[in-house]
């Protein structure tokens, strides 16, 4: 099902707050920090975990290797001239994560880097991949982003700025297309989804998606609504990846095991539900603490009653991600800020 202004207002008389949908990406940049948190005084930055060489994990994926436990998953493959790296992991742990790189493809040097987006899990690659003279390759707002400081409710700490030589070389707003040792890497935009600047990589041949940061298989994704990922975009990206995948497709989430395109297919539905869902909840005054409390299953008394579904109650999901209350939250305060008017 594809959301559509139209669609998305017919479904139900309780979309009609939704009118604002098409210009609310603007208003997140500037939307006020959570109750209780002054970000005004946070001046630390983010360090991130340190983790020991034994701690990266190797794996096979369609011919391409798997790198966990450095802060994400990173996906390698080897070229004539160097390593395609996609997603790098915490900065703190780089120089193991390029160590097992290079021990395991038999490179010696990055020649193209892929930033899914800007958090620091992902980017923790750059400044050695910008000493390779690679390529690095983002969205555009993922170029912007790295290049200031910025904060993160997902984040303790202040985050970046970068320097210059380990910001993305090569942008795009929509998607793009690349060819490294024969075959071809395609990425794409995937919009508001869990930043402002992400992107899936694909690799046809291989039938292999990376989704990064809107997929996980161990924990529920959180969405990052004070720097523009919000639940309308967030759901929009599921609808994306989705049309792309096949049932058999082997998608490498941004942490966790791998997961099948048959996976997102099933997680595309669901937070289809949530997300209307949260329009029911939203409408009869509820705030983003309570949504967790009526997804498990707690009955809010008032005039009129709560009529609304309750997909996580019994869903498997729930043992495999555990406790979703934060996604609930920051995926609701996402839902709030692009649609009050400010």
């Amino acid at each position: 099902m594809t959301i559509s202004r139209r669609h998305f207002l017919r479904d139900s008389a309780q979309f009609a707050i939704a009118a604002p949908l098409l210009g609310a990406a603007a208003p997140l940049l500037a939307a006020p920090p959570p109750a209780g948190v002054d970000y005004s005084l946070i001046t630390k930055p983010f360090v991130g975990k340190k983790v020991s060489a034994k701690d990266i994990i190797q794996r096979d994926v369609g011919g391409l290797t798997l790198f966990s436990g450095s802060g994400c998953n990173v996906i390698a493959f080897a070229g004539p001239d160097g390593a395609l790296i996609v997603d790098g992991g915490h900065a703190v742990n780089a120089a193991l994560l390029l160590k097992a790189v290079h021990g395991k493809l038999g490179t010696q040097r990055v020649h193209t880097l892929v930033n899914t987006h800007w958090h620091p899990d992902q980017t923790g690659l750059n400044e050695v991949a910008g000493k390779d003279h690679a390529t690095i390759i983002a969205h555009e707002v993922t170029r912007l982003a790295v290049g200031r400081k910025l904060r993160s409710p997902l984040f303790d700490g202040t985050i970046g700025p970068l320097p210059e030589a380990a910001q993305p070389t090569v942008t795009t707003y929509d998607r793009g297309v690349l060819q490294f040792a024969g075959e071809e890497v395609q990425y794409r935009y995937l919009p508001g989804a869990h930043t402002d600047g992400d992107l899936y990589v694909y690799f046809p041949k291989r039938n292999v998606l990376v989704a990064g940061g809107p997929v996980t298989s161990d924990r529920w994704p959180v969405i990052d609504y004070l720097n523009g990922g919000f639940m309308h975009g967030f759901v929009r990206s599921y609808e994306v990846l989705a049309d792309l995948v096949k049932p058999d497709t082997i998608v490498v989430p941004a942490n966790g095991p791998v997961i099948s395109g048959a996976d997102v297919v099933k997680m595309k539905d669901l937070y289809w539900q949530l997300f209307k869902q949260f329009f029911v909840l939203f409408n009869k005054g509820l705030g983003p603490k309570d949504v967790a409390e009526f997804n498990a299953g707690k009955e809010f008394k008032g005039v009129v009653p709560i009529v609304a579904d309750r997909p996580l109650i019994g869903n498997p999901l729930l043992q495999q991600l555990g406790d979703p209350s934060q996604f609930l939250e920051f995926a609701y305060r996402s839902t709030q800020l692009a649609t009050l008017p400010f």
